[in-house]
């Protein structure tokens, strides 16, 4: 029987892709690409990602699915029993899709600055202002989220997400005690993520 393929590697943005085909039970195998190794530019994996880039998810049909946020949603809606997003169509899913990108576009890639500041600028002596910026950058659109949760445990009161998935995905990469000072109500929805029972060996391979 054909299954997923999800290209990713230890504590990068895989984890939520792993996460959701977890949740989802999909039947899946994982094929670890060792960044640190250079193993995302060789000919092999350029092949299937031209983007160099990890995750990138094999849809049992053969098609090649990147950018982590449209392969969550694809997720969601390929396996509706599991409901992992609102229906389609709904204002609820329209929320959860707003807040989704929200994440993306900011708090990830504000993540990626600050890891990577040096691939933003050509000259090395930015590198050190680039991360700084971008640890504002970061702070400032996690105050924005914290102001959106509401009762919890998850994002949309009840309903667990992909949205929640990506958000617990995300604060693993922040410090935690700034999380507990400043966003404490995203901090324990992580938290309640990190604690379902198809999460925890993820949380314990990848972020200890």
């Amino acid at each position: 029987m054909a299954k997923y393929t999800l290209y990713g590697w230890t504590g990068s943005g895989s984890v939520c892709v792993e996460a959701a085909l977890r949740e989802a039970g999909a039947d899946f195998e994982l094929v670890q690409v060792d960044t640190g190794k250079k193993q995302h530019v060789d000919a092999e994996f350029t092949k299937i990602n031209p983007r160099q880039q990890v995750p990138t998810l094999v849809l049992p049909d053969g098609t090649v699915v990147t950018e982590t946020m449209a392969i969550l949603l694809h997720l969601a809606d390929a396996f509706p029993d599991s409901h992992l997003a609102p229906k389609p169509g709904s204002s609820a899913r329209a929320v959860h899709d707003r807040w989704l990108a929200f994440l993306a576009v900011n708090v990830y890639e504000g993540e990626l600055r600050k890891a990577y500041s040096d691939r933003y600028s050509d000259d090395a002596g930015h590198a050190p202002a680039v991360g700084g910026a971008a640890a504002k950058y970061v702070e400032r659109h996690y105050a924005i989220l914290e102001e959106q949760i509401e009762a919890g445990p998850y994002f949309l009161g009840h309903p667990f997400t992909v949205l929640d998935i990506y958000i617990w995905m995300l604060a693993q990469w922040m410090d935690q005690d700034w999380l507990a000072k400043n966003a404490p109500k995203v901090l324990a929805l992580a938290n309640a993520v990190k604690a379902r029972a198809k999460i925890k060996p993820i949380q314990a391979a990848h972020f200890g």
